[in-house]
């Protein structure tokens, strides 16, 4: 599992259990929800990363 991915998967996994905490997510449906949560996640982390390799190629930002 890369970087990225491990990352996400920490984050998605505190996220879901802050829903759980507060009662928005039970722990009998979180299959339900985690998935997209992580998928989620994921997709802004991946995005995030790109905008900054892009910064980084074009000398806009060190």
């Amino acid at each position: 599992m890369n970087k990225t991915k491990q990352m996400a998967l920490q984050v998605a996994k505190e996220i879901v259990v802050k829903f759980i905490e507060i009662g928005r997510i039970s722990p009998n449906n979180f299959d339900q929800f985690f998935s997209s949560i992580y998928y989620e996640v994921l997709k802004t982390i991946s995005e995030e990363e790109h905008l900054s390799d892009l910064q980084n190629d074009d000398g806009s930002n060190p």
